[in-house]
């Protein structure tokens, strides 16, 4: 039997203070629902004493029903010298109406004399009276004993006569907050282990800050050495550097070090709970975090490759589908011949790795990705080099010329023109099309024009586009990588171009775009 690990997810309160984040309450409730999903054991939902918002939330999420997760509204103890039923925040706090509260007290001296400006007896009353008041309405409460690393380190015997002070008051739970994100693993041992093993504090928890880039790790070692609650964000979201990634230490937990977390049968869904977050929390999600991003199972190098497709274990340290992620084989001038040869080989079965057309194609892979090409996110691209080293591409149509024209101010809603004229099986046509800016028009007058000889153009568009420069030095004639998404309703490629003219190797992956779907249109035909 596992041991269990509570997760005290803070991506609402904690995740909420990170910059360029701003929850609507729909969004809150949202991601407040998905972890319930998962199987977290606490939601901290947010301080109703700081904002209308948070406590619009705790409002509508009454109508909701929570199957896994309980509710926690967030607060601090009752201010210096007031009776505790008369602290405006307490009384903010017991309006949310939830059974589960988690309050801050300070920890560290320093924060108590120069920060708060009271005496350090005046805290202690502050932590006890607040959390007594909370146990007498029948509340779990949590305390958040705040900066308590860095007050230990301090001054030892306070910080630990606070912690006791609220154990005896009847916390629930005491949570150890590295609040400064400064703390090493070997403190934490030291510490955590002290007051496990040597003062038998029991119930605690850890709450880190990454500044150090160590969250995770303190996290995980504060477990071994006895804590049983750790508190985070998902995708480590939070002030300044963030908080505990808890998608990170959930699956390190359940898998490397066996103990139990969410739901079992939910540990396949972290990944796609980790993006849906980052969608909700409109950030975009980091591609190297491990477990879940997108590059976290990406093989590029040759011999990584063939020993991935022998044996999966020799460069995974666990297989991707068991957080709900999928391996990825990289098209890349290092990734070798079996990685090529699928895509060779669907064009044509006969061809051989080790023939001259294999080597042709390597060694044209290899030039375009010194000249800035990239074809790991642009596959397509590559199946039409393909195509055309071996000589079986035929054009759909031949450009004339393009011409592109934009106006500033702009008079109308689109700011760009762009005319163009193509030849198509000897047909000259003609057209333009105004867009919003340059590549938009572009895109609508190739469409346009060639949608008259070709009716699968008509429902294919564009669903993503992006730009990178890949000569900064270069400054404003630097050479750009374009990769373009396109889709037709049904799949999805990704095509590029490259130029020190933004246009032009826009133009590039327009065209790559549209000739991929025309020569898989006639391959299907056939």
């Amino acid at each position: 039997m596992k041991n269990k690990v509570y997760i005290y997810d803070s991506t609402l309160r904690d995740g909420a203070q990170a910059q360029g984040i701003s929850f609507s309450v729909k969004d809150k409730i949202k991601i407040a629902q998905k972890l319930d999903e998962m199987g977290v054991d606490y939601i901290e939902a947010g301080n109703p004493s700081s904002n209308s918002k948070d406590m619009e939330f705790f409002k509508k999420v009454k109508e909701l029903n929570f199957e896994n997760s309980k509710l926690c509204a967030f607060g601090s103890t009752r201010r210096p010298n007031i009776k505790v039923e008369d602290d405006t925040a307490l009384k903010e706090l017991l309006k949310a109406e939830v059974n589960t509260v988690a309050i801050f007290g300070k920890t560290w001296d320093f924060h108590v004399t120069d920060i708060i400006k009271t005496t350090l007896k005046e805290n202690l009353a502050m932590v006890r009276e607040s959390i007594e008041y909370l146990k007498s309405l029948n509340k779990e409460v949590i305390f958040d004993a705040e900066h308590f690393f860095d007050g230990y380190k301090s001054n030892k015997e306070y910080a630990i006569l606070v912690i006791t002070e609220a154990k005896d008051a009847g916390a629930d739970s005491i949570v150890l907050c590295d609040t400064n994100g400064g703390t090493i693993p070997s403190e934490i041992h030291e510490i955590v282990s002290y007051l496990v093993k040597e003062l038998k504090f029991e119930n605690l928890g850890i709450h880190c800050h990454n500044d150090g880039g160590l969250a995770v790790a303190n996290s995980l070692m504060a477990v071994q050495c006895g804590v049983n609650q750790v508190q985070g964000t998902f995708n480590g979201i939070g002030e300044r550097c963030g908080n505990t990634n808890l998608t990170t230490v959930i699956a390190n937990l359940e898998f490397k070090m066996n103990y139990k977390t969410v739901l079992e049968e939910k540990l396949e869904n972290l990944t796609a709970v980790s993006r849906y977050i980052s969608e909700v929390s409109n950030i975009i999600p980091d591609d190297r975090e491990p477990y879940v991003g997108a590059y976290a199972f990406a093989h590029k190098g040759g011999m990584h490759i063939d020993a991935v497709k022998k044996d999966s274990k020799s460069f995974e340290h666990l297989p991707p589908e068991t957080v709900g992620n999928e391996r990825k084989i990289l098209m890349s001038e290092v990734s070798g011949r079996s990685t090529i040869m699928p895509i060779i080989n669907k064009i044509n079965l006969n061809i051989e790795k080790d023939s001259q057309e294999t080597k042709r194609i390597i060694n044209k892979l290899k030039k375009l990705e010194h000249e800035g090409y990239q074809f790991e996110g642009a596959e397509s691209s590559f199946e039409l080099l393909v195509r055309k080293e071996l000589g079986i591409f035929k054009p759909s149509f031949q450009l004339i010329e393009y011409k592109v024209i934009t106006d500033k101010p702009s008079n109308t809603c689109h700011s760009a023109l762009a005319t163009i004229k193509l030849m198509v099986n000897g047909v000259m046509e003609v057209t333009a099309e105004a867009g919003n800016g340059p590549v938009n028009a572009l895109d609508k007058a190739l469409r346009k024009a060639l949608s008259v000889f070709y009716k699968p153009i008509s429902k294919m568009y564009l669903s993503d586009y992006k730009v990178r420069v890949i000569s900064g030095d270069k400054a404003t004639s630097a050479k750009v990588r374009v990769i373009i998404e396109s889709t037709d309703g049904v799949s999805t490629w990704n095509t590029v171009g490259v130029s020190h003219d933004i246009i032009e190797a826009s133009w590039e992956a327009l065209v790559d775009s549209v000739e991929y779907l025309l020569t898989n249109k006639l391959e299907e035909e056939k």
